[in-house]
């Protein structure tokens, strides 16, 4: 009986797919590639392969059922779950930046956003916030706004930066002259890293506005990590 070079496409497609995407993550962590190489053309291009697994995988049932004298089910087998497998993970993947806009760069302050007064990752980065954000985010993020509150600037600082340290954020500059709280976090499997200014400022009749300012790194997209980080920190805030 002669095997199915479809089904054995689908199988090594599967596994090579499978491979790639424990990988990418795997030579992130251990300093042998950049997140964003690791990400793209180890993790991404194993999701695609396990896509094509999936469709030829599916194919090569149909060419190896039993009325058609070819070998080979169980290497489509293989392609079908691994496929599926993989598949499932880049759905997973997608799924909480649906409906988001691509943006990277979120704030409480979308009038005055807090400012770096230069770039963390000294790329020569321009860090000015995009005009064209703006109606993004009011329109994807509206429960972001300025926090204000009864404790004064100087002690609203102290708890800012206790929070940032709390969430595990790598604090970089506290500077009580301009009420900032530099800070930046690494997400937990592929390691981009994510700037972050707090600032805090006196009220207007008394206290603190508290604000806030998310930018990755890397990517178009974040899908929804920056606001996520943003609303976390509002949360575990006690002032």
């Amino acid at each position: 009986m002669q095997r199915s070079k479809l089904a054995l496409a689908a199988a090594i497609l599967g596994g090579v797919g499978l491979f790639d995407v424990v990988m990418g993550p795997a030579l992130i962590h251990l300093g042998w590639v950049s997140p964003m190489f690791g990400f793209q053309w180890l993790f991404g291009l194993g999701l695609l392969e396990g896509v094509f697994a999936l469709v030829l995988g599916l194919l090569a049932l149909w060419r190896t059922r039993s009325a058609s004298q070819r070998g080979g089910r169980e290497l489509a087998w293989v392609g079908v779950i691994s496929g599926a497998v993989l598949a499932g993970i880049l759905l997973v993947s997608a799924a909480p930046g649906g409906g988001l806009p691509p943006i990277n760069d979120i704030t409480t302050d979308l009038a005055n956003p807090p400012a770096f007064a230069s770039d963390p990752a000294d790329r020569g980065r321009d860090m000015a916030y995009p005009a064209e954000f703006v109606p993004q985010v009011q329109a994807a993020y509206p429960d972001l706004a300025s926090h204000t509150t009864d404790t004064e600037p100087a002690r609203a600082l102290e708890l800012a930066e206790a929070t940032a340290r709390k969430l595990g954020w790598e604090i970089h500059d506290v500077d009580s002259a301009t009420g900032t709280v530099l800070a930046s976090e690494a997400t937990s499997v592929f390691q981009f890293v994510d700037d972050i200014v707090i600032r805090v400022r006196p009220a207007p009749g008394g206290g603190t506005t508290l604000d806030v300012r998310s930018k990755s790194r890397d990517g178009r997209g974040d899908l929804g990590a920056n606001a996520e980080r943003i609303r976390r920190f509002l949360a575990a805030y006690p002032g």
